[in-house]
């Protein structure tokens, strides 16, 4: 069973249905799990809802200032582009000074873009004397920051963690990475130590596995790390192999092996914390997925180790699986973050039960405007899900707590 439909699956058999914290009662039954069939593909990100709460003006962000630094030290470009992201949609562009500082004005009517000159002292459309200024904190959340310029891999600053009061915020440091080979970044050499009968058994044990011939491909797996113990590889498909067989105690045995031989082998990991997941051992769940957060090398800003190739995992499951199990510890801040992250990361219709865990964070917030958006998305996503109903009349109810909320901001007029 492959990760997603792993997480599909599990999701709607340990998270409960959604309720805000302001109804005082006990939570109902377990949401019946939506169906494992992929969703249908979409040719655009849906629209998201204007119902959100009214924002306090203290609530605005009306700057967001930073600069931009090169990984080796050497001095930034003269071109870096620094684009204001959101929801996979550029909303606005600018140029970084040659010191690499920039500061970006939001909330203008017409959002800043860069002419298509590319003149760095060029732009169009910077807003006016009159202009609307500023954004609400938490429309922040769903945008990241990208520094982008030749030579060099584009930097990203996620502003999730955007919590920093005040209308001018300092987003500090985007890294921008140089295109060329990183010194110490190599692929594991483990692998390729192997005796060629342990390799050729690997490849036998592959095919097997492909063509569904489980216990020949077992047989072949456990021949490669009998003739090379520390074939992590190897000791890798053979856990997937005892999972699929049921076996999961020896499973468990093997994705633990190859961990201890080469920790910086993430797909066992993320093997380790599924299962973990399934038997909502929530502890464990964020211990594993906080360490393939810390190794995965597109999460870092500076590479010390190597990466083994063919490493299979996705990064915004492990933000997915973090983020559920540190709500189930009921550490909410860590799972906004961990979960804002999945949402950042993957397509939208990868994760559609995503949207239901931050609809209950949120709605626990008592940001029920956001929560409300999170449940829209959820449903235009999946409208056939069998907990349609449910969401909806939870949709509801949040849409009344809404507008109450709403209703006791506006100012009394006589």
């Amino acid at each position: 069973m492959s990760h997603r439909v792993r997480i599909f699956v599990v999701l709607a058999l340990a998270m409960p249905l959604l309720i805000p914290s302001a109804v005082a009662q006990k939570p109902p039954a377990p949401t019946p799990p939506p169906p494992t069939s992929t969703p249908p593909s979409r040719s655009a990100n849906p629209p998201l809802p204007n119902s959100q709460p009214i924002q306090p003006t203290g609530d605005l962000v009306m700057f967001l200032r930073g600069r931009v630094a090169t990984n080796d030290g050497t001095a930034v470009p003269s071109d870096v582009l620094v684009e204001r992201v959101c929801d996979n949609r550029v909303y606005q562009q600018l140029y970084a000074s040659l010191r690499g500082d920039f500061s970006m004005q939001l909330g203008s009517r017409n959002n800043s873009f860069v002419d298509a000159s590319g003149d760095p002292t060029s732009q169009s459309d910077v807003a006016g004397k009159n202009s609307d200024m500023g954004i609400p904190r938490g429309d922040l959340r769903r945008c990241e920051l990208r520094a982008s310029t030749s030579g060099f891999h584009d930097g990203i600053l996620s502003l999730v963690g955007l919590d920093t009061s005040g209308s001018n915020v300092d987003v500090g440091v985007i890294v921008v990475k140089r295109a060329a080979k990183i010194e110490g970044m190599t692929v594991s050499a483990t692998p390729y130590k192997a005796p060629q009968n342990a390799r050729k058994a690997y490849e036998k044990g592959l095919d097997a596995e492909k063509h569904g011939k489980l216990a020949n491909a077992h047989r072949y797996f456990e021949t490669a790390v009998e003739i090379y113990p520390n074939y992590v590889n190897a000791w890798f498909q053979l856990g997937t192999v005892l999972e699929k067989e049921n076996q999961k105690d020896a499973a468990r045995a093997a994705y633990t092996r190859a961990a201890t031989i080469d920790n910086r082998f993430l797909a066992p990991y993320m093997s380790l914390a599924s299962m973990a997941f399934q038997a909502e051992n929530w502890t464990e769940v964020v211990s594993l997925t906080d360490h393939i957060l810390d190794i995965d090398p597109f999460n870092r800003t500076a590479v010390t180790g190597y990466i083994v190739d063919s490493d299979p995992i996705n990064s915004a499951d492990a933000y997915f699986y973090n983020a559920l199990a540190n709500y189930k510890l009921n550490h909410i801040a860590e799972a906004e973050k961990s979960a804002l992250k999945a949402e950042h990361m993957a397509m939208l219709n990868r994760f559609p039960q995503l949207h239901l865990l931050l609809a209950e964070i949120f709605a626990r917030k008592n940001d029920y405007g956001i929560a409300i958006s999170e449940l829209q998305i959820y449903l235009q996503l999946v409208p056939h899900a069998e907990n349609v109903e449910q969401v909806r009349v939870q949709l509801a109810r949040l849409q009344k707590l809404n507008d109450s909320v709403s209703g006791s901001e506006k100012p009394d007029h006589m």
